[in-house]
């Protein structure tokens, strides 16, 4: 006997054709075929969907999923538009969204483990991850897409009086679900049940290998160090980073030429680095080493390079020298003194700037080749302090090569920075130890 949702023979019409398919009715009907193979064969006594009638044709159980999968508003997002514009982007940045797109590519054909996604606001996260829902809803699979912090809104309201379905019910549903796309994974109000709550289903879904995706738009340690290890799972997350500018906004797609001052130093080459006028020998050989590790580090950037010395000393020439370097290999490169870039950061705040804050910041954070020129000059407040900070944390935790020169001592510098300086797993420090240049000439 047939379970009563099963379709009848009554789904043959007059002229003998399937009513679900309007073919020949070779499942009789009935939607599901049974194969005629040996008992060891796995598909033995099972029933499966006729392969007259696939999944993608059923446009009553599409809506369906769809409905509840919260993908309606992003219904257009799929593989095939998602656009990559090398006209618009580095190098570097369309790099990251074309090994981003393969990723995801790979994981909606054959959804196992996690997939990460990582960047700022508008890079194409969220249209990434919308277009794996999709892909998979045209398989036929139960998706849900959430943000975070809709997610928590949902379970907070359960325990009003109105709610229509209670707080287990609705945590079991998402918990559960086949696959889970979660949305601006660091944007919700970080209390102590919020994280309890995103803990323990993200736990529950690791525990159990059930396919997720996350994005977000913050580092790391901003995150729940419990939550944090899962994602950081190298054997089971496949973690990939998009370093392309918001999308969304034309101006904002814009290179910002004015940030960047390494056009100010085009004299400034390896070749005319002075390693040998006006110094004694053993200052020559300190230039000469200086020259040394900074055409080492330009050929093959790893980590941060740090000079330090006094004002004159060659500092700057060397940053400069490598930054021009890296610019001829097609790598996007931002030169900036640091005084310069807290400014644009302030100005950013200004409602007629023509770039925002969080995209300057942004520029800035994720710049492929980064150059901070005269660290410790800058307006020593806690605003500036912070912003620095933040920039120079984020660098350090994803290891993006960054030369910094700076006049002052270690111990002068902020604790935090530091810190992070004097790791000699991720940075090279090497002193300058010669006069400023005008000094040297006085010897003469």
């Amino acid at each position: 006997m047939l379970p009563e949702n099963y379709p009848d023979s009554s789904n043959i019409d007059e002229e003998g054709r399937c009513r679900i398919c309007g073919g020949e009715p070779i499942c009789q009907g009935l939607g599901v075929v049974r194969y005629d193979v040996p008992v060891d064969d796995p598909r033995f006594g099972k029933l499966f969907r006729c392969p007259n009638n696939p999944v993608e044709k059923d446009r009553e159980r599409q809506d369906r999923l769809r409905r509840f999968s919260n993908l309606e508003a992003y219904a257009d997002k799929v593989f095939d538009n998602f656009v990559i514009n090398p006209g618009m982007l580095t190098q570097a940045e369309a790099h990251s969204l074309t090994t981003a797109l393969r990723v995801v590519e790979k994981f909606a054909a054959k959804p196992e483990g996690w997939v990460l996604l990582e960047g700022g606001y508008g890079c194409g996260k969220t249209h990434l991850a919308a277009a794996v829902g999709n892909a998979r809803l045209a398989q036929g699979d139960l998706v849900l897409f959430l943000t975070v912090p809709d997610l928590l809104d949902y379970l907070r309201n359960t325990f009003g009086p109105a709610s229509e379905i209670g707080y287990d019910e609705l945590f079991d549903r998402v918990r559960n679900v086949p696959l889970l796309i979660l949305d601006d994974l660091g944007a919700e109000n970080a209390s102590s049940w919020a994280q309890e709550k995103l803990f323990q289903l993200l736990n529950f879904r690791y525990s159990r290998r059930l396919p997720t995706v996350v994005t977000t738009n913050v580092q790391m340690d901003a995150l729940d160090p419990r939550i944090r290890s899962r994602l950081l799972d190298q054997d089971f997350v496949h973690r990939t980073t998009i370093t392309a500018p918001d999308y969304r906004s034309a101006i904002q797609n814009q290179r910002d030429t004015l940030l960047s001052s390494l056009s100010l130093y085009k004299e400034k080459t390896f070749e005319n680095f002075d390693t040998r006028h006006y110094v004694t020998p053993d200052e020559h050989r300190n230039l000469d080493m200086a020259l040394q590790i900074a055409h080492s580090y330009a050929a093959s950037p790893q980590g941060w390079l740090v000079f330090l010395g006094p004002y004159g000393s060659g500092k700057t020439h060397l940053a400069a020298a490598i930054a021009h370097y890296q610019q001829q290999q097609g790598v996007e490169v931002m030169f900036i003194t640091v005084p310069d870039l807290l400014d644009y950061l302030r100005v950013a705040y200004s409602p007629d700037a023509p770039v925002s804050f969080d995209r300057r910041f942004q520029m800035v954070r994720n710049a492929a080749f980064l150059v901070l020129d005269d660290l410790g000059t800058e307006n020593s407040s806690a605003w500036a302090r912070e912003k620095l900070f933040q920039i120079m944390d984020y660098r350090y935790v994803t290891r993006r090569p960054t030369v910094i020169t700076t006049a002052r001592r270690l111990e002068e510098i902020d604790k935090r920075i530091q810190s992070r300086l004097i790791d000699d797993q991720c940075c090279t420090t090497f002193a300058i130890t010669v006069p400023g240049y005008p000094l040297r000439r006085k010897r003469e």
